[in-house]
């Protein structure tokens, strides 16, 4: 590891319900973290569609850049982009943007994915990609719009994914990083290139795709015209894991070599990290997700609904005049009965935004258990099933490997949730280690470090994280109560419908 100053370096992580603009003051040895701006996202409705508003988002990034400038008097030196996975803009030949990017929770995909299994078979699918079979993921997306007839497919001239899209106007290079690109379904993980004979079989266009390139690579300078508008130099462009996922289990403090991690947030992405994709039947069985990471490492995950359905409800009960706080919820958990009815989190009731509530209480209903009143009770209900549900893929993760896992790393947001994590705990009946909490950010920034030479590793990059952060460990506190509880949950599992 070199010792050489790195100075300042700015990372943008855009998740499901806000945005950060963030700067890391690294010195070599330790990443100390300072939030310059914040701003909400989240899907935009119109008419029957929801969008991501990617040119609201441009406007606060180029406030976030501007602030960030104007608050080290050192300068940036560098910056990049994270975001969410399988969402994707499209570009004309003149690299205008073409119509808004469609969010993956609208419902113009819901048919999509059986129609695509009639046309070529979902082993064939998996045995290329290696990704969970999922009907938002990007080729059904591009699928639904050639169904569809949408012009602005017709009319593309390059698909870029969302933070490549960002990447493209902060550097004017186009090209799609290789943890992003592993999201989409579109690409052969095994030969690390895109999928074409897929794409070709299913009719549609390849010459969208851009080159491929690894974590920690330049794109290149702030373009001129943003630098000036600013009032900053030529800032170096580096493309961090730039699926946010990527960028939050590189942040992991690991020094075991057998553990799972789960980064947290309106996600669960539940796995472990290997040398080399695990595709076969039994992991398509399994539906678990071979993602890219940082170092050509891959993550062999489940893509699980995290503290979604809890966003939900807090949103809901504040529609009707009840403001919540999360640490509210929690504490009105806590106080709660434990083992009352449980959920199938991944269930087809629960995909859609909107009132969960009443949903939650007709899926009890209707599955034959009590039906939660109290705002505390059905929170309980939701973080009990979330870890039950985690250590459902923890076990089906250790039949398929082999080897046991000896320790949970919860990372990102959700890890704050101390009742969630000592749930895990009892329930898994492994130790979980909580944090760090901005495990996204810190990755992002880092891996922008290895591209300008600050770090050789992903290894020195966990180095630096265990040395930045503060994790809090949740010993298990067995229950045989909870075997009962997972026979429930397993029996529920077994009729949810496909996620």
């Amino acid at each position: 590891m070199q010792t050489r100053l790195a100075s300042h370096l700015l990372a943008f992580d855009l998740g499901a319900e806000s945005g950060r603009a963030m700067v890391g003051h690294f010195d070599g040895e330790r990443l100390v973290l300072d939030e310059i701006h914040r701003f909400p996202n989240g899907p935009v409705r119109a008419g029957d569609h929801l969008y991501s508003d990617v040119l609201r988002l441009w406007s606060e990034m180029q406030a976030g850049l501007q602030k960030a400038d104007a608050q080290t008097e050192a300068g940036l030196v560098s910056v990049g982009v994270d975001t969410w996975g399988v969402d994707f803009a499209l570009l004309d030949r003149q690299d205008r943007l073409l119509g808004n990017p469609f969010h993956y929770r609208d419902p113009y995909t819901r048919d999509t994915l059986t129609k695509v299994l009639e046309r070529v078979p979902g082993e064939e699918i998996y045995t290329q990609t290696g990704n969970q079979l999922m009907a938002f993921n990007t080729l059904f997306q591009l699928a639904a719009l050639q169904e569809s007839e949408n012009p602005i497919l017709q009319s593309a001239h390059a698909l870029l994914m969302l933070p490549d899209l960002f990447h493209f106007w902060l550097s004017g290079q186009k090209a799609t990083e290789f943890t992003i690109a592993s999201t989409t379904q579109c690409f052969n993980l095994h030969q690390r290139v895109w999928a074409v004979d897929l794409l070709q079989r299913l009719d549609l266009p390849t010459h969208i795709f851009q080159p491929v390139i690894a974590a920690g690579n330049m794109l290149g300078r702030l373009q001129p015209w943003l630098a000036e508008q600013i009032g900053c130099g030529p800032i170096p462009v580096i493309a961090p894991a730039s699926h946010d996922t990527g960028s939050a289990v590189a942040a992991v403090p690991v020094s075991e070599p057998h553990f799972m991690y789960i980064s947290s947030g309106t996600w669960s992405l539940v796995g472990v990290e290997l040398e080399q994709p695990l595709i076969n039947a039994d992991t398509l069985t399994a539906n678990l997700a071979n993602e890219g990471g940082v170092g050509g490492r891959v993550r062999l995950l489940k893509i699980t609904p995290g503290l979604w359905l809890l966003q939900q409800c807090r949103s809901e009960w504040a529609r009707r005049g009840m403001v919540f706080s999360y640490d509210d919820l929690i504490r009105l958990a806590v106080d709660s009965p434990p083992f009352g009815p449980l959920l199938a989190v991944g269930a087809q009731d629960f995909i859609a935004p909107g009132d969960v509530l009443e949903r939650i209480q007709a899926y009890c209903q209707r599955t034959g258990q009590p039906v939660p009143q109290t705002e505390g009770e059905i929170v309980r209900s939701i973080l009990e099933s979330l870890a039950l549900e985690y250590r459902l893929t923890l076990e089906g993760l250790e039949t398929l490997l082999g080897w046991p896992v000896q320790v949970i790393h919860i990372i990102g947001g959700g890890s704050r949730n101390s009742l969630l994590n000592q749930l895990t705990a009892d329930v898994t009946r492994r130790p979980v280690i909580a944090g760090p909490v901005e495990a996204t950010i810190a990755g992002n920034l880092l891996v922008q470090a290895m591209g300008l030479g600050y770090l050789a590793s992903l290894d020195d990059l966990r180095q630096v994280i265990r040395r930045s952060f503060e994790t809090q460990v949740f010993e298990s506190h067995p229950n045989d109560r909870w075997e009962e509880a997972y026979d429930r949950v397993r029996q529920l599992n077994t009729y949810r419908g496909n996620p």
